[in-house]
């Protein structure tokens, strides 16, 4: 996708918000807005029709929400990738959007290049928990395990990571990388191994803190 443009959705309650953030991206090359709305019930029947390559989307909306929003695309099969945006700063909202299933977290007063960064990082396959500064985030894992995995990391390993990261199931991660599911639990298993974790989420938050994914 290096030349091709990145086409975003954005999903916001607020229309002076969309529209600031219409007007900021247009600044940037290979940006192509193909879809906005005011909630997220909206954007994901938009998306029908319209299809992104990132999408953008609130966090706190009447209606459907932003994780109401990424759980329903993952429900539904559609792995585009998500950055969540917000206005609050709570260390535990980048968990949650981890969790739900989205590639990426922002908060709404980061500058125009993290916001382009993002974005194009995530359209490029990685998952960032959030391109701003997550002290407080990596404050409450560190506590827990900082040490450094047991072994290096295939490109298979990394890429199921990334699917993990994103909400996926072994089931959904096996058809998506084309192998059985029960090859995909092996791969799970030994990436918790190497990890020197006992679930999925904390091996996401290791992986991102550590910079693996």
């Amino acid at each position: 996708m290096s030349g091709d443009p990145i086409r975003v959705a954005l999903a916001d309650d607020q229309a002076l918000v969309r529209s600031g953030l219409i007007a900021l991206l247009a600044g940037f090359p290979r940006l192509e807005m193909v879809v906005q709305a005011d909630d997220g019930q909206a954007l994901l029947d938009a998306l029908a029709s319209s299809p992104a390559d990132v999408i953008l989307s609130d966090i706190r909306m009447p209606g459907l929400d932003g994780f109401g929003l990424v759980r329903a695309l993952r429900e539904r099969g559609d792995a585009t990738p998500v950055v969540l945006l917000t206005t609050f700063d709570e260390e535990s909202l980048p968990l949650a959007a981890a969790e739900a299933g989205a590639q990426g977290f922002l908060l709404k007063d980061a500058s125009p290049e993290d916001l382009y960064e993002a974005i194009t990082r995530v359209a490029a396959g990685e998952t960032l928990l959030a391109p701003v500064p997550t002290d407080p985030v990596r404050a409450r894992y560190a506590y827990r395990d900082q040490s450094a995995p047991t072994d290096t990391f295939s490109e298979r390993e990394v890429a199921i990571l990334r699917l993990i990261a994103g909400g996926y199931s072994n089931r959904e991660i096996a058809k998506a990388v084309f192998l059985s599911e029960g090859t995909v639990k092996n791969y799970v298993s030994e990436i918790l191994d190497k990890m020197g974790t006992r679930d999925r989420t904390r091996a996401v938050l290791k992986a991102i803190t550590l910079r693996i994914i």
